[in-house]
């Protein structure tokens, strides 16, 4: 063969010398593959789509490997997180008008458990149990064979359980610093302070308040705090006050053998409520007993007739209307009959009586005969004015609706007048007198702290300046001369009112039961305070001659309350009687005494 001549235009038959290939880079190799299976042909198809597949499926493996793995390995920020979440939140402290703690959080610490964690849930339990006696082991079992991340074992533990469990070594289990509640005078206020549950949200009373005030929002939206960024909440409440007041009403309860009892003091200006007590009660570090019928806050959640004490709200009625004076007279010479029902009188006089009398001596049938002068729609609206038939709202949450007549007409303006046929909250009635002491100003109670000055801004006048000393004068006068003369306790200037009202059981009154009352201003010259007692079916007793009517029992409960709470609440007593204490009275010619007594 001859060699290949370039030149030739027509080759032959010849072999060409061909050089080597030139290698491509390999940048340019994987262009070319993509190209090459970019490429339809049919021939190299399946061979394209079973890569792809194997492609797809090993990257679906990968993730999914990986899911798996993320779920079997503990995430300790997530249950830390879930842990923080499930704690209990930092409160307030709250402390009395004085300053005094009430009710404050402490640090301590509750054991948790990781259910996943755990490898033998049998021993975990039996281990437990053995060193947390409290524990129910069946439903241990339950909660650690869960499929949660964080189940609670037990909260608030002592530092001793606390050591025990940690040496147990169980994997799975942990410790969480929280915040406890503690109340550190026991039940002293409890019914005013209320309680708090395990998570330390406010359940009943002002600690529910202040939850609803804006730190149960901040707790749910899950902003950490502590005790120390929240201001502490100043309650109206007196420490000191309210254990006298507790004491004497837990002797009171004794003496008289009643089945339960209240009482309170309230400043008439500010509407501040000094001492509070309703036994039974309970202890709200350890509330089991709070949901007991029995142990219910009879001063704010019970209602009640409350008998005679109602009349000082009949008269203010009478004199502010201008129907009667003081020196008016009322005929009492017989019972009231209306239709098959009569009105009497506990002890009948059988004669014309004076106003004052008319107080001093509790008559019933010129009570309900002072009422029909106002007339039915009058008296309603007064009552309504006095804040006696809505239901009254405070701090707290727990409150009662007035318990008023569907059909109201002229006997039930009658038995109203003296206290029958109308129940109210004991505090309800407590805002109404403490207008006719007052000067005339319908103040709202309150369980906080507050001046006069904003007590009296937003609050009505509903009966005259004149009236009101009309009814401070009548008070006073029976306290020297009626059925008040429990509360005359030499150096303190005090008035009152007793009140004593028949059950109502199975819808009919009842002869052997009654709800006793007494309310008592001091001083009244110049009144600052408002006392109300009250006994749930006291008995008679030799003490009281076998009597158990309120001057018995409620008011001598509430004379002692003023000699043992006076010092603390205005200081020493005063020995010399007030010089002309209601000058308007003196110009009626019903002014004191020689002996500093009262004329009527």
């Amino acid at each position: 063969m001859r060699p290949f001549d370039p030149d030739d235009r027509h080759p032959g038959p010849y072999i060409r010398n061909v050089e080597p290939p030139v290698e491509m880079p390999r940048g340019n190799r994987f262009m070319r593959l993509i190209s090459n299976l970019m490429r339809t042909r049919i021939d190299k198809s399946t061979h394209r789509i079973r890569l792809v597949m194997f492609g797809f499926v090993a990257l679906y493996a990968v993730i999914g490997g990986k899911l798996i793995w993320l779920g079997m390995k503990p995430d300790t920020q997530s249950l830390r997180r879930a842990a923080s979440e499930a704690a209990s939140n930092a409160r307030p402290d709250i402390v009395d008008r004085n300053g005094d703690i009430l009710a404050a959080d402490v640090k301590t610490v509750s054991i948790f458990a990781e259910p996943r964690r755990i490898i033998d849930k049998d021993e975990a339990v039996e281990l437990l149990t053995a060193v947390l006696p409290g524990l129910n082991a069946n439903d241990l079992r339950e909660r650690l064979g869960s499929r949660r991340g964080f189940v609670w074992i037990k909260r608030a533990v002592t530092p001793t359980e606390r050591q025990e469990v940690f040496r147990l070594g169980l994997p799975g289990i942990g410790f969480l610093p929280e915040n406890k509640r503690v109340y550190p005078n026991g039940a002293v206020a409890a019914h005013a302070l209320g309680f708090t549950n395990v998570d330390n949200v406010g359940i009943a009373g002002i600690e529910k308040y202040i939850d609803n005030q804006g730190l149960g929002d901040l707790n749910r939206a899950g902003f950490q705090m502590t005790a120390a960024d929240l201001k502490p909440v100043q309650m109206s409440i007196d420490l000191r006050v309210t254990h006298a007041l507790r004491d004497e009403l837990a002797k009171g309860i004794e003496r008289y053998k009643a089945k339960a009892g209240a009482a309170a003091i309230m400043d008439v200006n500010t509407g501040e409520v000094i001492a509070l007590a309703s036994l039974p009660d309970y202890d709200p570090n350890n509330p089991v007993d709070a949901l007991d019928p029995n142990r219910i806050n009879r001063m704010h959640v019970g209602t009640y007739e409350m008998g005679s004490t109602f009349k000082a709200l009949t008269l203010a009625m009478a004199i502010d209307s201008g129907k009667v004076g003081l020196r008016s007279t009322v005929d009492a010479r017989g019972a009231i009959r209306y239709g098959r029902h009569k009105i009497g009188d506990y002890k009948p006089q059988n004669r014309i009586l004076t106003v004052p009398e008319v107080f001093t001596y509790s008559s019933n049938i010129a009570t309900a005969k002072l009422a029909m002068m106002v007339g039915v729609d009058g008296h309603k609206n007064f009552l309504r004015k006095m804040g006696q038939l809505d239901r009254m709202r405070t701090e707290m949450p727990e409150s009662a609706e007035p318990q008023v007549p569907k059909r109201w007409g002229e006997l039930n303006t009658m038995t109203i007048a003296f206290g029958h046929g109308l129940a109210v909250a004991p505090l309800q009635s407590m805002m109404a007198v403490a207008a006719l002491s007052n000067g005339g100003y319908l103040v709202t109670p309150t369980f906080l702290k507050r001046s006069e000055e904003d007590a009296k801004r937003d609050a009505p006048r509903v009966i005259k300046q004149e009236t009101s000393e009309a009814m401070r004068y009548l008070m006073r006068l029976n306290a020297e001369t009626g059925s008040a003369k429990n509360i005359d306790v030499r150096g303190y200037y005090a008035g009152g009112k007793t009140g004593t009202a028949n059950k109502v059981v199975n819808g009919r009154y009842s002869q052997d039961r009654v709800l006793t009352t007494f309310t008592a201003i001091w001083p009244t010259d110049r009144p600052r305070y408002l006392f109300l007692t009250v006994m749930d079916e006291p008995q008679g007793t030799p003490e009281t001659h076998g009597y158990r009517t309120a001057a018995w029992n409620s008011g001598a409960v509430t004379g002692r309350l003023i000699e043992r709470t006076g010092p603390l609440l205005g200081g020493p007593p005063r020995l010399a009687l007030p010089q002309q204490p209601f000058p308007a009275i003196a110009r009626l010619g019903l002014g004191q005494k020689a002996d500093g007594s009262l004329m009527h």
